[in-house]
């Protein structure tokens, strides 16, 4: 069994979304049970709340559930217990590195590296723009599902 993590700042807009599309893709190639997804975020200022409105009703428009999702703060021990530990941006992976106590790891990676746009998932807490954010998700979690498959083959 693979698991995967993401992280962001605040586990209520990016994080959630990545996990409840990353669930959906699973859900529909038939891998659930090879594959396990959570979402947590560097910030405890969410703990326990639901993904932000902006988040479920874009995830709404795509038939996509955020049921079960609910705000939690990374802890050290998800180093050991997640293959894949995904930031959305740069700052993102900093505060995972301080809060895991890694420098670099090759399991913890910033979400967008995967595809071509190589750079950070904006926050729509802050642009507002949760539909550019779905799309940059979508696509990375699409490059990495390919990549998990790719390596469960090797």
């Amino acid at each position: 069994m693979k698991r995967v993590l993401f992280v962001c700042l605040g586990n209520i807009c990016r994080s959630p979304m990545a996990e409840a599309v990353f669930r959906d893709l699973l859900k529909k190639r038939g891998l659930e049970d090879k594959i396990e997804v959570d979402s947590a975020g560097t910030s405890s200022w969410h703990v326990g709340e639901p993904p932000h409105y902006g988040t479920s009703n874009k995830l709404k428009e795509y038939n996509i559930s955020t049921e079960g999702i609910t705000a939690r703060q990374l802890k050290k021990d998800d180093f050991e217990k997640f293959d894949y530990i995904v930031g959305m941006d740069e700052s993102n992976i900093r505060d995972i590195c301080r809060i895991l106590g890694q420098t670099e790891h090759p399991k913890i990676f910033r979400f967008l590296d995967l595809t071509s746009y190589k750079k950070d998932v904006p926050d729509p807490y802050y642009t507002g723009d949760f539909q550019e954010t779905y799309d940059l998700v979508v696509d990375g979690c699409e490059a990495l599902l390919s990549k998990i498959i790719e390596e469960m083959e090797d």
